[in-house]
């Protein structure tokens, strides 16, 4: 008989078939990062994390200035990933018809006249959604319910999204001129914040060599969508060890200023994460493991995810801003209580 093991929850999972399926997985992950790496260069954390948020069945919010392959690695995931993949190009003028798609009256050739649904760009397993703040609120409201529901209604009718469906959105920290403020809702909604910076000099070199010849690689797919699907059923089947659920406990509950004994929080922050901070923790430190090849989460899993995780649901006061006070600087203090 194969040996069990128990989730905090109480369920017995299988250990050899859950291995077995990691394994599996594992190696299809290896190939898939290594397609990723062919085209993508020096931004292994940032291809690291996008994985994480697809495994997670998540969305993900890419901020970094413009040339950094934002555009090229959600197009790249794409294809290896086998998933149908859209880019719309937020825009102040934008409406949500235009994300969302809309209903148009036609007339047969027999004289009846009815409605016809054309669907928008949203209708797909992966979309980019490029410079996200610049749309107004009403058509980040539109957004967000295609995110939170994966459906949209239109006309009082509610039309399903593809499986999987993911929004991987960029966002530029620099010029915040002419752009909407993404609200608190719908920032939550996104499973990880990833900060893409500047690639070292060698992948630098690489990549001005590899993308200005001839002979330009192509990303190739490995992956389909069905067996990314199948990957995100395994990540939920993962165990996770009371020593890690008691750590993420801890380390969210203790970001809330009116919960926690940390003084620097109580002082800097004005509003800590919520519960969906402790499932994105949960969810995405499962998925780690599964993409590093391992049986279940680790509490280094939890440390390494909590700045993608907790930056944007957590809010620094005007004395932290006075005072030089960074968010990533009250989040390292939170994952020092877990050492």
């Amino acid at each position: 008989m194969s040996p069990a093991i128990t989730s905090p929850t109480g369920a017995e999972v299988d250990a050899d078939a859950l291995s077995r399926q990691i394994d599996d997985i594992g190696q299809l992950l290896i190939r898939t990062r290594k397609a990723i790496g062919e085209v993508i260069f020096g931004q292994d954390h940032v291809v690291e994390q996008s994985l994480i948020t697809l495994l997670s069945g998540g969305h993900a919010l890419l901020i970094g200035v413009p040339g950094l392959a934002k555009t090229r690695l959600v197009e790249t995931l794409g294809q290896v990933l086998g998933l149908n993949e859209r880019r719309i190009q937020f825009t102040p003028d934008l409406m949500p018809a235009d994300i969302l798609g809309s209903e148009v009256l036609e007339e047969s050739e027999a004289g009846k006249r009815m409605f016809r649904f054309i669907k928008g760009p949203v209708f797909c397993q992966l979309l980019m959604a490029d410079e996200i703040n610049r749309a107004s609120p009403r058509t980040q409201s539109a957004l967000l319910q295609a995110m939170q529901e994966r459906r949209v209604s239109i006309a009082g009718e509610y039309h399903p999204l593809p499986e999987p469906f993911h929004v991987l959105a960029t966002q530029n920290p620099l010029e915040q001129e002419g752009t909407y403020p993404l609200p608190e809702a719908q920032l939550d909604r996104f499973l990880l914040q990833i900060d893409v910076g500047y690639p070292d000099e060698e992948a630098e070199r690489r990549m001005m060599v590899a993308t200005t010849s001839l002979d330009e690689a192509t990303p190739t797919e490995v992956m389909s969508g069905r067996e990314l699907i199948d990957a995100q059923r395994v990540v939920r089947r993962i165990p996770v060890g009371e020593s890690v659920v008691n750590g993420i406990l801890d380390l969210v509950r203790a970001g809330r200023p009116d919960s926690t004994d940390l003084d620097e929080v109580v002082r800097h922050v004005a509003w800590g994460p919520g519960p969906r901070a402790s499932q994105a923790l949960m969810l995405a430190s499962r998925a780690r493991a599964l993409l590093q090849g391992r049986l279940s989460p680790s509490l280094d899993d939890v440390v390494a995810l909590a700045p993608p995780v907790l930056r944007h649901r957590m809010a620094l006061n005007f004395a932290a801003r006075a005072e030089g006070v960074t968010m990533d600087r009250i989040i390292a203090r939170l994952c020092e209580r877990l050492s």
